[in-house]
């Protein structure tokens, strides 16, 4: 009878399971919850003479990530009207409405002026790409017709200025 091999991944294995022993024996350890004279607080799981030192728990797993903290519940209004709840702090701190007003207005401004620049770089992409269609149609022995690759990057830029300008339209429209 020959001896049978064990596989590769067995040193793995059988390490893994050391380790998950040996963790599980140190986690069934006491855990004290010190106060040093200096107010610091030391989580330990030996205990300290000269600390205050409080048993928290002999079997609970010990963790750093603090639970998630409590939602609170929904007013009757807030589901009735579909509106959320506040979502900043009371404490923080509020815009008056004319400095609002004045926000506004100036980010009005600053949308209207790119809406006019946008407009003019749409409309000299658009010159550009008649004209190179232009030159290309009469072109002769061109059998692609305006199906270039300069013609594809320009008709590309003239489609990204009108998706800009409705970009910008959107923006201005959900202006107060």
């Amino acid at each position: 009878m020959t001896p049978r091999r064990l596989p590769r991944s067995f040193p793995y294995i059988a390490s893994t399971l050391l380790l998950l022993g040996a963790s599980m024996a140190a986690g069934a350890d006491t855990l004290y919850k010190c106060v040093e004279p200096s107010g610091s607080v030391l989580y330990t799981n030996q205990k300290a003479d000269a600390k205050k030192c409080v048993v928290l728990s002999r079997e609970l797993p010990i963790t750093s990530v603090a639970p998630p903290s409590p939602r609170p519940a929904a007013r009757a209004g807030n589901v009735a009207t579909g509106s959320a709840a506040t979502p900043s702090p009371a404490s923080f701190p509020r815009v008056d409405s004319d400095t609002q007003r004045g926000r506004d207005n100036d980010r009005r401004r600053i949308l209207e002026q790119e809406l006019a620049n946008e407009q003019q770089n749409l409309d000299r992409a658009r010159k550009v790409l008649a004209d190179d269609e232009a030159a290309t149609t009469t072109r002769p022995g061109n059998a692609r017709n305006g199906n270039t690759a300069k013609g594809q990057n320009l008709r590309n830029d003239v489609a990204l200025h009108e998706r800009n300008i409705e970009a910008l339209r959107r923006e201005l429209a959900n202006i107060k």
